[in-house]
């Protein structure tokens, strides 16, 4: 497997696979699939194109089968913050490491961008597993978002974590 920055090129395999996300793990993302499923690729090819935000791909020989996205905040007070969002790793590739490769990533990215020192992240509660992979990265919890999404008439509580660099 190896791993790299998503290129507008891409754009097709990162719907496809963002789809199966917002499907599979709808409690994962402040969108959802009836949002997105008719977005066009050139949408999708865009998120690659905007400064600031890298968003990184572990693919397995051609197909991609992990991403996350790493954003940098633009305005002059909040340079020294960046945020990972969109973390999903396909549910038949699940425990072979490829969440961690993309943190690992992710964090490094970060710590290239001179003015980063912080970087937060969002995880719905519930999702144990994803929660120890970031605390085994060095993330802490700073706060719950009671509610913070709400599916049909069931709530998810999000957890709020960070990483000082």
């Amino acid at each position: 497997m190896n791993s790299r920055f998503l290129t507008a090129a891409d754009a097709e395999a990162y719907r496809n696979l963002r789809l199966e996300g917002l499907q599979n793990n709808p409690e994962a993302f402040g969108s959802s699939f009836e949002e997105e499923k008719d977005y066009p690729i050139k949408q999708f090819a865009s998120r690659f194109e905007s400064q600031g935000s890298y968003t990184l791909g572990v693919f397995d020989h051609e197909e991609l089968v992990g991403v996350a996205t790493l954003v940098q905040e633009s305005k002059l007070k909040l340079k020294h913050k960046a945020s990972i969002f969109a973390v999903y790793v396909s549910s038949k590739k699940r425990g072979l490491g490829i969440g961690k490769r993309l943190m690992v990533d992710a964090i490094n990215k970060a710590k290239e961008l001179k003015e980063v020192e912080q970087l937060t992240l969002t995880v719905v509660s519930t999702n144990a597993a994803a929660k120890r992979l970031y605390s085994s990265l060095g993330f802490e919890l700073f706060g719950t978002e009671k509610r913070a999404l709400k599916i049909g008439q069931e709530y998810f509580d999000e957890d709020y974590m960070a990483l000082f660099l």
